[in-house]
């Protein structure tokens, strides 16, 4: 069972009771404005199990609001399928029915620092695994947004992710290197060990494809955004370049993701054998 429902009004300070918006209010109106976000939305069933598996794993807790924002249900996913997806029940059966009542429901998680929303349109009361539970169709699609609060992770040492990234060369032509990626997040990579008579700058845009070990390929441009030189105890001279993806697509977004979990779920499991 879910933590305790409130029903939000008008914060204190506000200036206009008649035009200020609740905390549920934003949130339920942010949930509707998703086009300036449209490359983060996952659409295809795989994309969307690939969330709805993180949510369920980590129990995720879901705030559900509806009733233009003036109601909301604590809540997290047990389970989805084809036919739809399981939530718990609020605690409190009033809200519980009103959430069965609202023709649109409007949920927002976060899942490893990652914001998630969707839309839910209706809710039916089912039993599920011995209890009762919430049961809605599956979204028309799922927000998964990104923007500064990526999650950096260092590469591991014992298996060095690379990447293939294609320069532009003389005489119009483009030049292929594999470079070492040092670090990723759902936000860019910073790629080491770069040659130096690769002409590099601020503000160039690259193709590239990184290839994630037992998890897929992520193809797409990247904006170099930072450029150094770097010495090692050797004394050999190389590049180093801090990279933006340029409108990533949701679905390489997962992947990533799907990449950094794998990695730090290893390294815990190693540091627990360890101790």
């Amino acid at each position: 069972m879910s933590g305790t429902e409130t029903q939000h009004s008008s914060h204190p300070d506000a200036a206009s009771p008649a035009t200020a918006q609740t905390p549920a209010q934003k949130l339920a109106a942010e949930l509707m404005s998703t086009d300036e976000f449209s490359q983060y939305l996952l659409k295809a069933k795989s994309e969307m199990f690939a969330v709805f598996r993180g949510m369920v794993e980590h129990v995720s807790q879901i705030t559900m609001f509806f009733n233009e924002g003036r109601d909301m249900v604590l809540t997290d996913m047990v389970s989805y399928g084809d036919g739809g997806v399981y939530l718990d029940l609020g605690a409190s059966p009033e809200m519980n029915q009103k959430a069965l009542e609202a023709d649109k429901l409007f949920c927002v998680t976060q899942l490893d620092k990652v914001k998630v929303q969707f839309i839910l349109r209706g809710l039916k009361r089912v039993e599920w695994n011995g209890g009762p539970a919430f049961l809605a169709a599956l979204p028309d699609s799922v927000l998964r947004l990104q923007r500064r609060e990526y999650y950096r992770m260092a590469t591991p040492i014992a298996r060095p992710l690379k990447c293939v990234i294609s320069f532009p060369a003389a005489g119009g032509e483009r030049r292929a290197i594999d470079a070492h990626i040092g670090d990723i997040s759902g936000g860019g990579l910073g790629v080491i060990s770069i040659p130096l008579d690769i002409p590099l700058e601020t503000g160039l845009q690259l193709d590239c494809r990184i290839d994630l070990p037992e998890v897929g390929a992520v193809t797409g441009k990247i904006v170099i955004r930072s450029v150094f030189e770097a010495v090692t105890r050797s004394g050999a001279k190389s590049q180093r370049a801090g990279c933006e993806f340029v409108k990533l697509p949701g679905p390489m977004l997962t992947l990533i993701q799907r990449y950094i979990i794998k990695v730090e779920r290893e390294r815990k499991a190693r540091e627990s054998g360890m101790n």
